[in-house]
């Protein structure tokens, strides 16, 4: 089993930064995610990240509960930027060069978001942290990551979160929810089994970019993952229903 692809992008959650934090960002993990993007760069994978703010900030929460919801969409980009730095950081002490990239100008901190400067990054094997969102509200971080990875013409994207897959119904709840091993883009999207957002599973569906989800918690699995290894589920446009 050799590496299957040589250029990805890797989807966190704000909500994987926490660990077993109620709120903000646990070191160790953010430190455990460096070691292993570290050694996918050290196998000459070309990576690049789209992280979440969850653990920080939620526009939609916030603004169930009242605030102007493009107001509170952009807070949540900046609680992103707030954690792309941070993943910068940790990923610099690893020994890999990083550049953090944002869709709103931030040019104390950040590189503004410009595709062929990030792919000449890549190119230059940087890993490249896509922060604050795709500039807009309205939109998730799922729908930038399927953006981004169109853009920068990824093989495929990596989301990571805090279950081994994607299953018939919710694992916490039911003791005999299925695990799917490979999903269909139109299975995703009639069953409503939010892999990720609609508008994202349909980008990826128009650019047929895969989608492999996996637990982030298991060490060791971004790795797998880029290898090639079955971790978690496949969704993609040549998968079935299985």
């Amino acid at each position: 089993m050799g590496m299957v692809y040589q250029r990805v992008l890797l989807k966190l959650s704000g909500e994987a930064l926490m660990g077993s934090l109620g709120y903000g960002i646990d070191p160790v993990v953010v430190q455990s995610i460096a070691q292993e993007v570290a050694k996918v760069v050290s196998q000459g994978i070309q990576i690049a990240i789209v992280v979440g703010g969850g653990n920080i900030f939620r526009g939609v929460k916030a603004a169930s509960a009242g605030m102007d919801r493009a107001t509170a969409d952009y807070v949540g980009m900046i609680a992103t930027v707030m954690n792309a730095i941070t993943l910068q950081d940790a990923l610099e002490q690893a020994g890999v060069p990083t550049r953090v990239q944002s869709a709103i100008a931030m040019q104390e901190v950040a590189e503004p978001y410009i595709r062929r400067r990030a792919i000449r990054h890549l190119e230059k094997k940087r890993v490249v942290i896509f922060g604050a969102g795709s500039g807009n509200p309205f939109f998730t971080t799922d729908t930038t990551a399927a953006l981004r990875a169109a853009e920068i013409d990824a093989e495929v994207i990596f989301k990571a979160t805090k279950v081994d897959g994607v299953y018939d119904s919710d694992p916490h709840l039911n003791p005999n929810a299925r695990r799917y091993q490979t999903l269909t883009y139109a299975h995703v999207l009639n069953q409503d089994l939010r892999v990720m957002d609609s508008t994202a599973i349909a980008l990826c569906k128009e650019n047929n970019i895969p989608i492999m989800v996996f637990d982030l918690s298991v060490s060791g699995n971004i790795y797998r993952a880029v290898m090639g290894e079955s971790i978690g589920t496949l969704v993609g446009g040549f998968c079935e229903v299985s």
